[in-house]
């Protein structure tokens, strides 16, 4: 036998219905990466149109910076640098830990020719790997060349990071998409036991392949 209420029953627990669900605590957000904090993840569609070609063309620069820097003179030992100029180094587990590192930059190949430096093996500076709102920001605090960026997740041996150079004395770059002369792209992998680099195919300056050693400090 069907049982009917009256309207101000119906009222009352359409009420407590109502109740119930607004006191009802959302499940918590699942974490991008851990300790990463929020993270974006779609450097695609952020990525300018040159900086997108020079990422598609990262194994041509690597071919050529490498020829280059085994035909032409260059400065520094670049015997030293073991996997760091193996392309074929990248292992599993690309997301550096937060923190600074020692960083040197070695640069393969000349946009000059065979007139130029086949190869550069710079001494060592300061950089930094930091959590931001965004997700991991690189910065390269000391140098006459310091490029900054953030880093996106691209798969699980490497991160690709946009951002922008500052130069001399200017302060740090802190923006994309703004100057197309300071743009740059770079993957980031890990090489070894807490060892990093970041590839930069088709830089602004001087060569066709810069690399940039992580150690943490």
């Amino acid at each position: 036998m069907f049982r009917l209420f009256r309207p101000s029953v119906l009222i009352v627990l359409a009420a407590a219905s109502i109740s119930a669900c607004a006191s009802t605590p959302a499940p918590p957000p699942v974490p991008d990466a851990p300790g990463s904090g929020p993270v974006l993840r779609d450097w695609r569609g952020i990525v300018t149109a040159a900086d997108r070609d020079r990422y598609n063309r990262i194994d041509a620069a690597w071919s050529l910076a490498l020829q280059q820097a085994r035909r032409q003179r260059g400065s520094g030992d670049l015997e030293s640098t073991g996997d760091l100029i193996d392309p074929r180094a990248a292992r599993p587990g690309a997301m550096p830990p937060a923190g600074d590192y020692r960083c040197r930059t070695v640069k393969l190949g000349s946009q000059g020719g065979e007139d130029g430096l086949g190869y550069v093996v710079y001494d060592w500076f300061a950089c930094r790997i930091e959590r931001t709102p965004n997700g991991l920001k690189f910065t390269k605090v000391s140098g006459s060349q310091r490029p900054s960026g953030l880093l996106f997740p691209e798969n699980d041996r490497q991160m690709v990071l946009l951002g922008s150079m500052s130069l001399a004395s200017e302060p740090p770059a802190n923006s994309y998409g703004q100057r197309p002369d300071r743009d740059l792209i770079a993957v980031l992998e890990r090489i070894g036991e807490r060892r990093w680099r970041l590839v930069l195919p088709w830089p602004q300056y001087e060569s066709n392949l810069d690399l940039i050693e992580l150690v943490p400090a």
